[in-house]
């Protein structure tokens, strides 16, 4: 996988130094974490060559290098998606940008809707595998500097999500373990769809992080991956399906996360 980063990385280094020990990816109403930050060196992600732009409520574009529970992090706030009309590698521009700055561990969060119907509106699911139905790969074209055919057997760290797990235990936060299944959006899914999925095995259903796993391994990354289930999925769902209402759950279940997620920093 090709993808020119040169540009946005010299830019990056006129203002920090800072080789983070991880990086996180801000998914749909946790972009409110960054206020936790201290040492904070902000840079618009429109100030760097060849980063895409967000489109999407919820999602402005920056980056942001700090500290967090005595940890050097990095977040990401604003990520694209592959429906918003980029081309797939540009989608996972930020994650080639992560691995080229040095940074060895991920993680990535986002709003999912919830096909196990035990999953209620609330809940932080870890992604323990997923499913590709987007049908997009950001590795196929030239190999670049990476393996040819990158081993997918664990894409997220078994050994992570056992420690995330107990991390969550000790802070009196309920999770859940699941598989995520991506599609390419941006219209949610009919209920026919939703049966489908989930006899494929998805517990979980969005629009994200498929693609950027897939090149966060490509690159080495150690993988952790965050869902939180903010609405029922269609057909399960007595209510038609909104954006507003992902914004409105992540809101409420936001404290627990951003607890879940300071005490995996600190116990990185």
């Amino acid at each position: 996988m090709i993808v020119n980063t040169v540009e946005a990385i010299e830019v990056i280094r006129k203002r920090t130094d800072l080789v983070p020990e991880i990086a996180l990816v801000l998914g749909s109403g946790l972009g409110n974490l960054a206020d936790a930050l201290t040492d904070v060196v902000t840079i618009a992600s429109s100030d760097l060559p060849g980063y895409p732009q967000s489109t999407v409520e919820g999602h402005s574009g920056s980056l942001l290098f700090g500290r967090l529970e005595g940890r050097d992090v990095l977040f990401l706030k604003g990520r694209v998606h592959f429906y918003e009309g980029y081309d797939i590698q540009e989608v996972v521009f930020p994650i080639s940008l992560i691995a080229r700055l040095g940074i060895r561990n991920l993680l990535v969060t986002n709003a999912a809707g919830g096909s196990n119907p035990s999953f209620l509106p609330g809940t932080i699911m870890f992604i323990e595998d997923h499913i590709n139905f987007g049908f997009a790969n950001p590795l196929i074209g030239h190999p670049g500097d990476g393996p040819r055919f990158p081993d997918m057997s664990a894409p997220y760290d078994r050994d992570w999500i056992a420690d995330a797990r107990d991390i969550a235990t000790g802070l009196q936060i309920r999770t859940a373990v699941g598989t995520y299944f991506w599609t390419p959006g941006p219209s949610y899914e009919t209920p026919a769809e939703v049966r489908a999925y989930r006899t494929l095995g998805a517990d979980a259903i969005g629009m994200s992080t498929v693609p950027e796993v897939t090149a966060a391994r490509y690159y080495g990354l150690r993988v952790l991956g965050i869902s939180t289930i903010t609405n029922k999925a269609a057909g399960i769902s007595p209510t038609a399906l909104s954006h507003a209402e992902v914004l409105e759950v992540g809101q409420t279940v936001r404290h627990d996360l951003e607890k879940l997620i300071r005490g995996i920093v600190k116990h990185l």
